[in-house]
């Protein structure tokens, strides 16, 4: 059960007011006809009950929109090649339909920092879910300390934004770990887009967690940055070639990335694994058709929507989230893109 946070009507309630009346002394509506005697009741009440006004109650005082806004930190073209997005866009269209919200998809380029404030007065919505925040968001966490509702599909280390995530770091460790206990030493990896990403930062952590942890020597020439698509992961895939002709496997951190990736292993008269074992990571549902089928790491796409979607809608109705980090858990599924590194036993 949820616990009920302190709201406009309490305040009414006990000040013996209307809510339209608490909410324009609360925001000091000017030019309204308000005793000073009611006027001081209602910040008698509020103060008693440690209530303030955000803008989000601001905004609620006329009634919800009953619309959720899904926002996408990616271009469109990176959009399109999100074999993820569908599911995930299902869960969270499931909640929003069960408690009587919608849900308005938007995809915001990287470097729009202006974007959620259109959003919010464009589409009116109640609240934002966002999927892929970058460390240095500023406009996203001074919404949410104004008190605008928002769940991030991520993290963002250092706020206290509320997130609906996996373990990230786990996932890869242990991806990598998989490599390693098949006699792989020469491990490269492609993020599954720039490290200024919350996620891409997790996933490398993890890649080098397992390193470490197995007595292998990080080497900044095994790393390549993707970029969402399968022409990035193609491009890193050479790149990584190119400086590493001993490297034996590649953890790529998006299976989308490695499909490029996997294309460009093949171009170079490699295959897959005996030459170069390869891990995804997201296990998409094309991931069991690529060639050959790929290892990858599941994660749980559609509840990842279904709870963040749950939770906003709790914060958007005025509830206390009893967490406010969710991790769902991923797992490893071997296929047949990884296998015993040549030479070894």
């Amino acid at each position: 059960m949820t616990k009920k946070r302190i709201t406009s009507f309490d305040v009414a309630e006990k000040s013996g007011v209307s809510r339209t009346t608490v909410s324009l002394v609360l925001n000091n509506i000017a030019d309204i006809r308000i005793s000073p005697e009611t006027r001081q009741r209602v910040l008698d009440a509020a103060k008693e009950l440690g209530y303030h006004p955000d803008s989000a109650g601001r905004k609620l005082a006329s009634g919800h929109t009953y619309n959720i806004g899904l926002v996408l930190r990616q271009s469109r073209d990176q959009v399109f090649a999100d074999s993820l997005l569908p599911k995930v866009a299902m869960g969270v269209n499931q909640a929003a339909e069960d408690l009587g919200f919608q849900v308005l998809l938007k995809a915001l380029e990287p470097d729009n920092i202006n974007g959620y404030i259109r959003l919010i007065q464009e589409n009116h919505v109640d609240g934002i879910i966002l999927s892929g925040p970058q460390q240095d968001d500023l406009e996203i966490i001074n919404l949410y300390k104004e008190g605008f509702p928002i769940v991030l599909m991520g993290q963002l280390p250092g706020s206290n934004l509320p997130f609906v995530d996996i373990d990230a770091i786990k996932g890869s460790k242990m991806a990598v770990s998989h490599l390693i206990d098949n006699g792989h030493t020469r491990i490269g990896m492609i993020t599954n887009a720039s490290l200024k990403y919350t996620s891409a930062q997790q996933r490398h952590s993890g890649y080098l967690q397992a390193l470490a942890e197995a007595g292998i020597a990080e080497d900044k020439l095994l790393l390549q940055e993707g970029n969402y698509t399968p022409t990035s992961g193609y491009e890193a895939m050479k790149k990584l070639l190119d400086v590493n002709p001993t490297l034996s496997a590649v953890f790529i951190a998006s299976d989308v990335v490695a499909k490029g990736a996997m294309q460009a292993i093949t171009e170079a008269d490699l295959r897959i694994p005996k030459d170069v074992s390869v891990v995804g990571f997201d296990d998409i549902p094309l991931a069991d058709y690529f060639d050959p089928p790929l290892t990858t790491v599941r994660i749980p796409s559609y509840q990842l929507g279904r709870v963040a979607g749950i939770n906003l809608i709790h914060l958007i109705k005025g509830d206390v989230l009893e967490q406010n980090e969710v991790f769902l858990d991923s797992e490893l599924i071997i296929r047949n893109s990884s296998a015993l590194r040549k030479g070894a036993s």
